[in-house]
């Protein structure tokens, strides 16, 4: 019987694998160096090291950063665009706006598409869907021909106004689809039916240049580990929080954008759970970049519209989560003021940083942690190990000797920088809103989230650090919490109070009918399909949107009225109860239930940890300490220790220098407790939570 459940989250520099055992109750992880040529292979590789016998695996879930990388890098298949005439340019002239307002010589990245490869036909919808003229079939015959002849392997068509009535758009495609039969073709009624012509029209054009990038890669997974065994569904995660299958990824492959960030989210969220939080804030720090995300009242946050690049939206609903590049291999350097700068550049997984000795020549976070003795010298169970000399050499040569500093100051330095930007970021998604991070708590996993989480909740006077078992792989385990899911959405405006509840409730049941087709296709059946409704509605007036929950019966439209405005006032401060409220877009979750491991409850114990594996030197606050270190399957719950524990994710080991306190227990291995009120960490009692649950 297959009881296996595997999650596999690829980054930037490692490939995460989870192994849950539905019939032991256990967890087994492992991690391999990521592959950037191709992803497939780290995958592969992360499979045969964890030693997975596919035949006895009933769900293989997957994070994926091909489609991110690909929007990064811009290495897209030949690619055109046909629109209506006059619009040839709205995905270039976007909305104006700039990232950087004040910098005059910053300009946004051009399209996906170049001009060159964007063409126009005859044809008209007006704004009611009317057909004002019909679509020149002459011309679109011969602009296929066209495409045929310039080797045009994938398609998006953005007619104008084509989300009220999308004829003359299908009729493209067909006609495409009949002169360029091997084309992958991509219409935006059917990817984003959505007013507003930029967003449509990128994020039509975005999952036309992914199509044939993801699927090939999706197809040959897919078939590798059919050929190896696996007989179920491969489930790839994407950035709303569930996950698809690989049939349906090719229709919608823009939706893998953000698949990977999305996991460590969910994975947060179902952390502080299990502790008892229902706000948190995760801080997921990879070897490539830290990934900031924030529970509230026990939901994540999402966002309907956001960008790999700025200018160029995603306009599907994604968790919000903000990225900023400070990882493990984040470069240290000086900028041309004689500031010491920390990322966004990253040494990745090749060279990697200087310690791994594959070439690298600027200092990293990890050298300066590995400096510190912070970390040990081991890599993946012992499969690498690092040069500690190497990265004194880098920090004293880039860092320490320009600055005027020792290696132990500078080194401290790069480690400080890299905590300050990372408190910047957590204040961005916090205080920024109206949020106090004080009734917060902090989730720090990641392969370096660990070593900076006590620091970061220090700065923001954080009371609580979460440090999840096996924090570097956390990710992956996001992976197997998720159900197969597909977000639909449909216009529809109009003032609430004055509405008909009869034809709302009926575009509900059509959206419905779509989301079921969708979960058939995907082998749900109809007991294990779930629907959830949500509504965006606006003063009268706003032109910005605001989604809220939507239930069902005579009363539901009404109840939404006053939930959006409890929720505007959350968000914005205020509420205008007398102010006719519009409606402005229904929305579908469709959901399809997928097994997911359950964790056995543990009561907390408090047994002695017993002797430390070693004593090493560690810097801390300017001065070394004699530190005990501990092997981290062995610390027992409830114990109290001396110091700001520092877990080490290359040598699954538990830094533990003076004057501060650690609670450990046996679900999250390690929690740091901090006061708020004092500069020094206050011992904590392991009561708070007095039942856990165990991976």
């Amino acid at each position: 019987m297959a009881d296996l459940r595997v999650a596999v989250d690829v980054g930037g520099t490692f490939t995460d694998i989870c192994v849950f055992d539905e019939s032991t109750q256990k967890m087994r992880v492992t991690k391999v160096p990521s592959t950037p040529d191709n992803p497939m292979d780290a995958v592969l590789n992360g499979v045969k090291r964890a030693d997975i016998d596919l035949t006895q695996v009933e769900l293989f879930s997957h994070g994926t950063t091909v489609a991110t990388n690909a929007l990064i890098t811009r290495r897209f298949p030949k690619s055109a665009m046909v629109t209506t005439k006059g619009f040839r340019d709205v995905i270039e002239i976007r909305d104006g706006t700039k990232d950087d307002l004040w910098d005059a010589y910053s300009d946004v990245s051009g399209p996906y598409i170049r001009r060159r490869d964007r063409f126009e036909v005859t044809e008209r919808v007006d704004y009611a869907g009317n057909i004002v003229t019909e679509l020149d079939e002459v011309e679109a015959r011969k602009l296929g021909r066209l495409l045929k002849k310039r080797g045009a392997t994938t398609i998006a068509v953005c007619f104008v106004n084509s989300y009220a009535n999308s004829a003359n758009e299908l009729r493209m495609r067909e006609i495409l689809a009949e002169e360029l039969p091997e084309a992958s073709i991509s219409t935006s009624a059917e990817v984003l039916p959505e007013i507003f012509e930029h967003n449509r029209f990128n994020t039509t054009v975005a999952n036309a240049v992914l199509g044939p990038l993801v699927s090939g890669y999706v197809e040959q997974l897919d078939s590798s580990l059919t050929d190896d065994g696996y007989a179920g569904e491969l489930l790839l995660l994407h950035s709303g929080g569930g996950s698809m299958t690989s049939e349906m990824v090719k229709k919608f492959p823009v939706r893998l954008a953000a698949s990977g960030i999305a996991a460590g989210a969910i994975a947060a969220q179902h952390v502080a759970e299990q502790c008892g939080y229902d706000n948190a804030v995760g801080l997921d720090m990879g070897g490539t970049s830290t990934d900031i995300s924030l529970i509230a009242d026990g939901e994540l946050r999402e966002t309907n519209e956001w960008e790999v690049e700025y200018g160029h939206p995603i306009v599907f609903p994604s968790i919000e989560v903000l990225t900023i590049g400070a990882g493990g291999g984040s470069l240290a350097h000086i900028d041309i003021a004689g500031s010491l700068r920390n990322g966004p550049q990253s040494a990745g997984a090749d060279p990697g940083p200087v310690c791994y000795r594959r070439g690298g020549e600027e200092p990293t976070n990890t050298d300066a942690n590995l400096w510190l003795n912070r970390l040990g010298t081991d890599l993946a169970d012992g499969e690498m190990t690092l040069d500690r000399d190497s990265s004194q050499a880098a920090i004293k040569e880039k860092i320490a000797d320009p600055l005027g500093l020792d290696v132990d100051t500078a080194a401290e330095s790069i480690v400080k920088v890299a905590n300050a930007n990372m408190a910047d970021a957590v204040r961005l998604v916090s205080i920024r809103r109206g949020l106090d991070p004080r009734d917060f708590a902090l989730i720090a996993f990641g392969g370096a989230g660990a070593l900076h989480g006590a620091d970061v909740a220090r700065e923001l006077n954080i009371p609580s650090v979460i440090v999840p078992p096996s924090p570097g792989v956390t990710s992956a385990l996001g992976c197997l919490l998720v159900d197969i899911q597909h977000d639909l959405s449909q216009m529809f405006t109009g003032v609430a109070d004055s509405a008909d509840a009869e034809s709302v409730e009926q575009h509900f049941r059509e959206l419905e009918l779509e989301g079921r087709d969708r979960l058939r296709h995907e082998k749900v059946p109809d007991e294990d399909a779930v629907f959830e409704r949500g509504i965006s509605m606006r003063y009268h007036g706003q032109w910005r949107s605001l989604q809220v929950k939507m239930g069902s019966g005579p009363n539901a439209l009404r109840e939404a009225v006053q939930l959006f405005h409890e929720e505007h006032e959350k968000q914005y401060a205020f509420r205008q109860d007398d102010t006719p409220v519009e409606i402005y877009q229904l929305h579908l979750k469709a959901l399809g239930k997928t097994p997911k491991p359950t964790f056995k409850p543990t009561p907390v114990s408090s047994k002695d940890p017993g002797e430390p594996i070693e004593t090493r030197d560690v810097y801390f606050d300017g001065q070394w300490h004699p530190t005990p270190v501990y092997q981290r399957e062995n610390l027992p719950s409830g114990a109290a220790f001396i110091g700001p524990a520092i877990l080490n994710q290359i040598d699954s080991t538990t830094v533990i220098p003076p004057n501060s306190s650690a609670v450990i227990d046996e679900w999250f291995n390690i929690r740091i407790a901090l006061t708020a009120e004092a500069e020094e960490p206050a011992l904590a009692s392991a009561s708070e939570n007095s039942t856990q649950n165990e991976l």
